[in-house]
């Protein structure tokens, strides 16, 4: 993937690595378009960050997600990129049946709303140069945390699922990228000052500087993640699987 000179939609764009990599895109020569629920905050994020343009929208809602696109579409007919960022992450008590409630929630945004977006963006992205998927798994797709037991599942999900849109989309010209995060210190999970937690300034260095080095990458994670990433491939799943919970 080019790493200037897109046009970029970025749902669940409104904080964290959404709000992030936005701002990397746009630093980097990008024309770039966020979505979110809250219309108030899309336009607190616009006036302080002259050049991101917004799109209220709902990943939850097949609806808002048909009026998310004819919108963008018809304000950027040029746009050949979009990143799936939505997402939420809550801890569940199994034992708990009321669970359930967090875990259709979880499925709902995480997995249900990339498929979604991703569905009705596709036929688009097709006749255009340079395009580009990139979807948002976690190194919890490889290693569970066992208090998040739905968000792991949703974002193996994810990581499974970028493998046979990247096969399926193959003669398309639409390259797919995945993104791996680790922890990183956002309000995800009040990870904010969490030191077990990636600094977000240089999760965001690092992701952009790979997608810069490697345009051809399928995916994108950088070297602190390889803990989870690579636990089963070298023999150390058990041994991660246990310190990963012991906390």
């Amino acid at each position: 993937m080019k790493t200037t000179g897109n046009t970029i939609f970025i749902t669940g764009g409104t904080s964290g690595l959404g709000l992030g990599l936005a701002l990397c895109w746009r630093e980097a020569g990008n024309k770039v378009i966020i979505g979110g629920r809250r219309k108030e905050l899309l336009d607190q994020i616009a006036v302080e960050h002259p050049g991101i343009d917004t799109v209220v929208l709902d990943v939850d809602d097949p609806a808002s997600i048909q009026a998310a696109f004819d919108d963008v579409t018809t304000r950027y007919p040029d746009l050949n990129a979009v990143m799936t960022m939505s997402g939420i992450m809550q801890p569940e008590n199994l034992l708990d049946p009321e669970h359930l409630k967090t875990a259709e929630a979880i499925i709902t945004t995480n997995l249900l709303g990339t498929i979604r977006t991703v569905t009705q963006f596709v036929p688009f992205l097709a006749d255009k140069p340079d395009a580009a998927i990139l979807t948002v798994s976690s190194g919890l797709a490889y290693v569970p945390l066992a208090i998040t037991p739905t968000y792991n599942a949703t974002k193996a999900a994810i990581h499974s699922y970028t493998q046979s849109l990247r096969i399926q989309l193959t003669g398309t010209g639409i390259q797919v990228i995945e993104v791996i995060p680790p922890a990183v210190q956002t309000a995800l999970m009040n990870q904010e000052n969490d030191d077990r937690a990636m600094p977000l300034d240089e999760y965001l260095t690092e992701t952009m500087s790979l997608l810069a080095d490697h345009p051809d990458a399928g995916e994108i994670a950088v070297q602190r993640v390889g803990v989870l990433r690579d636990a089963e491939r070298e023999n150390r799943y058990e041994q991660t699987l246990a310190m990963l919970n012991s906390h």
